[in-house]
């Protein structure tokens, strides 16, 4: 099964790192995502650009294709990354990230991917994801 690890910041977490405190976490991390990939779990790591970069598409708006500037986060937290993994089922993917050193300072939401997901005349599945 293949699981979206969606990891959730409060404003400002970091507020008060040193450069030195901020590039031992992030070596840490790379660390972490590098025993993944050795393990055959790890599809997919990356953080994610400052908030104030984040666009939106809302075609809820009048349906029609609406676009907004952020930051526009409506909860007090903000994802700052991303992590796709492959693991049996949901308790071996939570205890995959028992020992993420950037859990110390955020939420991660762990789901699974819906699976065999057909298009319901055709048959044909979503495209399978690839890296470049």
């Amino acid at each position: 099964m293949k699981f979206l690890c969606l990891f959730h910041f409060a404003p400002n977490v970091f507020e008060g790192f040193t450069s030195e405190q901020m590039r031992r976490l992030d070596d840490a991390t790379i660390e972490h995502d590098h025993q993944l990939r050795q393990t055959g779990h790890l599809l997919l790591a990356s953080p994610l650009e400052d908030v104030a970069t984040e666009q939106i598409i809302d075609r809820r708006i009048h349906l029609k294709l609406g676009k907004t500037d952020g930051p526009f986060a409506e909860a007090k937290e903000v994802i700052g990354g991303v992590v796709l993994v492959e693991a049996r089922d949901m308790d071996e993917a939570l205890a995959l990230f028992a020992d993420d050193p950037i859990a110390a300072y955020a939420r991660i939401q762990i789901r699974p991917l819906k699976e065999d997901d057909r298009h319901s005349e055709t048959g044909s599945i979503r495209p399978e994801f690839r890296i470049p």
